[in-house]
């Protein structure tokens, strides 16, 4: 595979290396697996073409898996596979010139599979986020454990990094706690899943910042994901997936004149605010724009999210 030089995407591989924010990323799924081949190219030309002004700092490719042992509950969407995120860059991104941050939900893989992919990296160009199971029920291929492991052996240089639940940490309070012991790991940053509650957010932050002064370690750079909301549905499976929305957002959406634009508004007030409380700690963060409906007008206002905050990223 052949890129046009490193210039435009280094600057966030050493900004993960010095432990450095600000930056903005935007977030995909891989077109379904039954997509035609011809398709499947279409989409991501066009994907690219609607990215490229936003002046991003980097991408993420998720790794969809079904997730039916998180939550017993009916799916609010039924689940349909997508594509490899890995195979989605090699063969249809290869003109995208910024880092590719890839998903790997290691219980799919077996160990020589994810070593073999591992290895192939090129650490300036991709980075990867290694994800366990959804629950300790799942009988994985490869625990998250053994995944770092083999990321550790196969190829040390590529950037590592890891998941961050705000709602995990206030229901445990050990969330921080977590993150700390996946730097142990080699983890050198962190990607929340979508934010809704801003508070749930501060509260992992700052227990993570003091427990680093405690411990004389140095932050990583947490990545606060958020995106737009088209419909009450949406909001069930965000729900399903654990995200926790507060009574008073979903009260505003579902008497909101209109969803799309009233959860724009959300988002905007939310990653504002956590910019700036990151900031009077001096805690480095990202901002993640995640985008992964099929819906044209979503799509649409997710771009005009990343849009919108690119401007008050101060990187």
């Amino acid at each position: 595979m052949t890129y046009f030089g490193y210039g435009p995407f280094m600057d966030l591989v050493r900004r993960i290396d010095r432990a450095a924010g600000e930056f903005l990323l935007f977030a995909l799924t891989p077109p379904r697996l039954a997509t035609a081949h011809e398709r499947v190219q279409e989409i991501a030309d066009a994907t690219m073409a609607r990215l490229r002004p936003l002046n991003l700092d980097g991408l993420i490719l998720y790794d969809i898996d079904d997730e039916v042992a998180r939550n017993p509950a009916r799916r609010p969407f039924p689940f349909s596979p997508t594509l490899d995120p890995a195979n989605y860059l090699a063969n249809n991104f290869s003109s995208w010139r910024t880092p590719v941050i890839v998903y790997r939900a290691v219980g799919k893989y077996a160990p020589s599979e994810l070593r073999s992919w591992l290895a192939a990296q090129d650490p300036a160009r991709v980075m990867t986020v290694l994800v366990g199971a959804a629950s300790s029920k799942v009988d994985a291929m490869t625990s998250l454990a053994d995944a770092q492991a083999l990321r550790r052996d196969a190829n040390p240089g590529l950037p590592l990094g890891g998941v961050a639940i705000p709602e995990r940490h206030s229901r445990r309070d050990d969330e921080h706690l977590r993150l700390l012991a996946k730097q142990d790991a080699g983890c050198r940053f962190f990607v929340t899943q979508v934010v809704y509650d801003v508070n749930a957010a501060k509260n992992l932050v700052s227990d993570y910042h003091y427990e680093c002064v405690a411990r004389g370690r140095a932050p990583v750079p947490i990545v606060f994901t958020f995106s737009v909301c088209g419909s009450l549905k949406t909001l069930d499976f965000l729900r399903w997936l654990g995200v926790d929305v507060p009574r008073w957002i979903e009260n505003d959406l579902r008497h909101a004149a209109d969803t799309l634009e009233a959860s724009y508004q959300v988002a905007v007030t939310a990653a504002t605010e956590l910019m700036t409380y990151c900031r009077s700690l001096g805690v480095p963060f990202g901002i993640n724009v995640e985008s992964v409906s099929i819906r044209r007008e979503e799509i649409e206002a997710s771009v005009r999210l990343a849009e919108r905050l690119r401007a008050e990223i101060k990187g």
